[in-house]
């Protein structure tokens, strides 16, 4: 395996403000948080957020050399983001923007034991981010541009995804490896009424390796299968093999070359496209094309205690871009994102539990357990060696 090449996180980032409400107990805390009720809370953590900040800083972490392009107020919370972000690495800073004008994007995170998150975001200087803040130069010096979030950065979701698809078309003509994560947006938002289907035709065939979940997949791409899964309660646990196939087709057909679907507490899909779609990949394109063409396997959580999922997605995404990025066999890539994913829940925030490369290897080495995962289709076959589900393309 060779050292890890060179990455561009660019997109939204954030200040996340995380009270600590791990004391209350999960039916106190549902039957009370409405209005007129006041629950006492513990310390608040104050942290960046977003994919800029969580997926950049956990590559960071994992020992990938990464720059980070986004956009903050000049203002409290924006001195705060810069402040967390510079005592980690300073270098990291190089594209941070400060405008004057706008004002630094927040996210208060509401996150009880054993319930999903609340989240209260201001998209703020994020909305007024496009194509041409992220330059040329910081492109050429990179193998890989990972972008995240426009559904909650206006220019970039515009005119028809237009910033988006110039962003990465600019960077697909230079030679750049490519990679896009989603957000789910507000579906009340100007951003959830969107025609995301057209914006995906004219934006995917630039985009090398897609990683978004499958919630938001199916809100954006096939909105009455999310609407029919959603009557059932949670759309994940209720996601069959065959939805995955049919949605991994679907992304290969437009254009993608690796799609990693995040499932949380199921794990993660993986789906690519033949070989010959390979030559397009860019400088991060892996060796052994063939072993990472036409491949579809289901990697299953490991064991952990959870104190939070703040940035879990995105942590899935660095270990899976990491390995990439270090030339690893999917298997290896799809086995890193599902443990920095759940090193990532064992801290409150995004970052605190995300260990480096060569500790979260050791620690699968040493036998770490995983999550059950029982998938009834005939068609898929368990690893028992590498402990993944697999099918023939």
């Amino acid at each position: 395996m060779i050292g890890p090449r060179r990455a561009v996180v660019a997109g939204h980032i954030c200040l996340d403000i995380i009270p600590d409400v791990s004391a209350i107990e999960p039916g106190i805390f549902n039957a009370q948080f409405r209005p007129g009720h006041m629950l006492e809370a513990g310390q608040a953590t104050l942290a960046t957020g977003g994919p800029v900040s969580n997926t950049g800083l956990a590559l960071h972490r994992l020992g990938v050399p990464v720059r980070l392009i986004a956009k903050v107020g000049d203002d409290a919370f924006g001195h705060v983001v810069e402040r967390i972000i510079n005592a980690i690495e300073p270098d990291l800073l190089a594209g941070m923007k400060l405008d004057p004008q706008a004002t630094t994007s927040y996210t208060i995170i509401i996150s009880p034991p054993h319930t999903d998150r609340i989240f209260l975001h201001c998209p703020g200087a994020n909305h007024d981010f496009r194509s041409a803040d992220v330059g040329s130069d910081q492109l050429a010096q990179a193998d890989l541009l990972h972008f995240g979030y426009p559904p909650v950065m206006r220019r970039m979701y515009a005119d028809g995804g237009h910033e988006l698809i110039d962003l990465m078309r600019r960077a697909k003509s230079i030679g750049v490896t490519t990679a896009l994560d989603l957000c789910y947006p507000d579906p009340t938002s100007e951003a959830g009424q969107l025609d995301w289907t057209a914006i995906f035709r004219s934006v995917l065939p630039y985009v090398d390796i897609f990683v978004p979940s499958l919630e938001e997949l199916l809100f954006m791409l096939r909105r009455q299968t999310h609407i029919e899964l959603s009557t059932h309660g949670d759309i994940v646990e209720h996601a069959t093999p065959q939805l995955l196939t049919s949605i991994g087709d679907e992304l290969i057909g437009l254009g993608v070359k690796i799609a990693l679907i995040k499932l949380g507490a199921r794990g993660a899909y993986l789906r690519t496209a033949p070989v010959a779609a390979f030559d397009r990949l860019g400088r991060a394109c892996p060796t052994d094309r063939a072993a990472w063409a036409d491949r579809e396997m289901w990697v299953p959580c490991f064991k952990v205690d959870v104190v939070g999922t703040t940035g879990s997605g995105d942590a899935t995404i660095a270990g899976f871009l990491s390995a990439i990025l270090r030339d690893a066999s999917p298997e290896t890539a799809m086995t890193m994102a599902v443990a920095v994913g759940a090193c990532n829940v064992e801290a409150a925030d995004a970052l605190s539990g995300v260990r480096t490369w060569e500790e979260t290897a050791a620690r699968i080495a040493n036998g770490w357990a995983r999550q059950p995962l029982c998938l009834d289709a005939p068609s898929w076959q368990w690893d028992a060696q590498l402990s993944l589900w697999r099918r023939e393309v």
